[in-house]
């Protein structure tokens, strides 16, 4: 599929030039956004109390909130004018992991700065981008936009899936520096709420480039834009970023089989990315299914570690944690549960499994990114609960390398169902490394459509 494809089929004319300039000035505009501001300052002002009980407890959430503010201005060298400088933004783990194939891409002829808005996006691009700078995103708020990208300046920016702010987008088209969405998704629930605000915030139509990762999202984007003349279909660059086949057999590999592998004709069954109740629903799931399979829980949030471990010992299931076997404070036992505290083990502990239940989807919570275990080659399954991801389960479903659960109860049915059947299990693990494997290219269309649109020089 060409980049230029558009809605109606191929591109005929020019491309659109960049936006460089505010498309939205005008009195009207600046009373509207002086009003935005007001808004942000008097919720600011409303849970100031909290934020500075918050900040005298917690020098994480002190940092957090200094770097929000753009208090100080992020410490960056200057930019190389013969290279040009492109700030790639994802909100969290999932978009900032999914940047990968496109910043390997644009580093090796651009200066790349990465930011994030959340603790573990920060940590997680931190640990995938070691020698480039790491920023934290702004708060929406015009001072702290205008100082974050004055220390930054980037000469173009490229904003991973969907994050959309109106006064970094004015900003931005202030500054001269053209925006692209890459691997562009908006759910249907996103699309409805950003429709009622269409004609004021957070204005599509400051974006130069929206490179979708399908027809459903591009129609949507076009509709908030006004104009399908901005919106191209690219694919998925997640896909690209995501290794097939089992992670390898380093180091790192050989401590987690020694600490978290199974005991001798364990199944092992891991469950990543939950959130709150989930994890007592997925052990007790697990139990019903397999009662001496190995059990690990990645939650979504290692901060949670230490609630979901007081929650699993309150139903006689004790855990061990990831760190206390690592630092060698417990000896590693198979019969119970590990709970993973850490940051940036998923992928890893993926490989240790024999089926993988993918969390965040038992509740209304969106989903998670099923891609990365049937990367692995793994069985996966999940929850109803898959707003979020409805595109890749679609893929999944149809290769017959995912099994959608309508709840814990069923979750327990079917993975002892799956258990029984090596050779479902393993015709399963196949499908999903062949249906990732007919994804790719996504990068390659985003890369080109980038610099065509954008006029990377």
């Amino acid at each position: 599929m060409s980049p230029e494809r558009s809605l109606d089929g191929p591109r005929q004319g020019p491309v659109p030039d960049p936006l460089v300039r505010d498309p939205n000035a005008g009195f009207g505009f600046w009373i509207l956004y002086l009003g935005y501001d007001l808004i942000w300052l008097a919720v600011i002002a409303l849970l100031s109390p909290w934020w500075i009980v918050r900040c005298l407890r917690s020098k994480e959430f002190r940092r957090m909130a200094c770097e929000r503010l753009t208090l100080p201005r992020p410490a960056l060298p200057a930019p190389d004018p013969a290279r040009g400088r492109i700030l790639v933004h994802g909100v969290s783990v999932g978009e900032v992991k999914a940047s990968q194939s496109i910043v390997a891409a644009l580093r090796e002829g651009y200066d790349v700065v990465i930011s994030a808005s959340t603790n573990t996006g920060m940590e997680v691009a931190r640990q995938l981008y070691p020698d480039l700078p790491v920023v934290r995103f702004p708060l929406d708020l015009s001072p702290a936009v205008t100082r974050f990208l004055g220390r930054v300046r980037p000469r173009w920016v490229v904003l991973m899936e969907l994050e959309l702010w109106p006064n970094f987008l004015r900003a931005a088209n202030r500054t001269g520096s053209p925006v692209a969405v890459v691997s562009g998704r908006i759910t249907e629930s996103s699309f409805s709420n950003y429709r009622r605000f269409s004609a004021t915030v957070p204005q599509f139509n400051r974006v130069t480039l929206f490179a979708a990762q399908d027809e459903s999202y591009a129609r949507r984007f076009a509709d908030l834009a006004g104009s399908g003349e901005r919106v191209v279909i690219t694919g998925n660059v997640k896909v690209d970023g995501l290794r097939t086949g089992p992670p390898p057999r380093d180091a790192a590999w050989e401590q987690l089989v020694s600490l978290a592998g199974p005991g001798p004709g364990q199944n092992v069954l891991v469950a990543g990315s939950t959130h709150e109740p989930e994890e007592t629903l997925v052990v007790q799931a697990f139990r019903r299914a397999d009662p001496q399979a190995r059990i690990v829980i990645v939650p979504r949030h290692p901060p949670r570690a230490a609630a979901v471990a007081q929650e699993l010992n309150l139903l006689g299931d004790p855990v061990q944690l990831w760190t206390d076997l690592r630092s060698g404070a417990e000896v590693p036992d198979p019969r119970r549960p590990l709970l993973v505290d850490t940051i940036g083990e998923l992928e890893r502990v993926y490989g240790l499994a024999t089926a993988v239940f993918v969390g965040g989807s038992l509740i209304p919570h969106g989903g998670q990114n099923m891609l990365e275990p049937a990367a692995q080659g793994l069985p996966v399954l999940y929850g109803p609960h898959i707003g979020n991801f409805t595109q890749e389960a679609a893929l999944l479903e149809a290769a017959g390398a995912a099994q959608r659960v309508a709840d814990a109860e069923d979750l327990g049915e079917q993975l002892s169902g799956l258990l029984s059947e090596p050779g479902r299990l393993e015709a399963m693990a196949a499908a999903g490394i062949g249906a990732v494997d007919g994804q790719r290219g996504a990068t390659a269309r985003t890369l080109e459509a980038i610099q065509a649109r954008l006029r990377l020089d």
